[in-house]
C-alpha cells in the first residue's frame, strides 16, 4: 500500500456499545484514500446518538429523523496547506439497527457507512441511477480491498 497522510479527528459522543476503534476507522479511511488516489487530507468523523443525528438531519436536510451518515464537505475559497475534506456524522444506533435488519456484520456495515460518507465528501452521490451505480461500484472496490463483502448483495 502506498503511504497516505490522512489526518483523522475522531469524536465519539455516542453511548452505544460495539463501536469501531480508532484503528478500524483509520484503516477504512486510509484504504478509501489510496483507492481514490488522495495523497493527503483531513476529516472529522463524529459518532453520535439518534438525537444529534435527527437534529442535524432536520436542520440540514429537512428530514425529521435520525439517519446513518451525514456528510458535510468542506468548502472554502481560502487556500490551506492540507486539504480539508469535511465532516462525517455517523449515528451509531441507526448503523447498528440497519446491520441487524439487513443481516450484515456490524463491523462491515460500519466500514461501508464510513466509506459511503467519505465518498460524499468528494462529491459522489446517488440521486439518480447512473450516479448511484458509480458510487456503489467505488464502495464495492474499496470494501473489497478490506476483504469486506459487497454490501448490496442480499444475505
Amino acid at each position: 500500500m502506498n503511504l497516505v497522510s490522512l489526518e483523522l479527528d475522531l469524536q465519539i459522543v455516542s453511548e452505544q456499545n460495539n463501536l469501531p476503534t480508532d484503528e478500524d476507522i483509520s484503516l477504512w479511511l486510509r484504504t478509501f484514500a489510496e483507492v481514490m488516489k488522495l495523497s493527503n487530507g483531513e476529516l472529522t468523523v463524529r459518532i453520535v446518538d439518534e438525537k444529534e443525528s435527527q437534529t442535524l438531519n432536520h436542520d440540514y436536510r429537512g428530514k425529521d429523523k435520525p439517519t446513518n451518515v451525514l456528510s458535510f464537505p468542506f468548502d472554502s475559497d481560502i487556500e490551506l496547506p492540507i486539504p480539508l475534506l469535511g465532516d462525517l456524522i455517523v449515528c451509531a444506533g441507526v448503523v447498528a439497527q440497519e446491520a441487524k435488519e439487513q443481516n450484515k456484520a456490524l463491523h462491515e456495515h460500519w466500514a461501508h457507512m464510513i466509506i459511503h460518507g467519505a465518498l460524499h465528501l468528494l462529491g459522489y452521490d446517488h440521486i439518480n441511477d447512473e450516479e448511484a451505480e458509480e458510487m456503489e461500484n467505488l464502495e464495492r472496490q474499496i470494501l473489497a480491498q478490506l476483504n469486506i463483502q459487497d454490501p448490496y448483495v442480499e444475505r
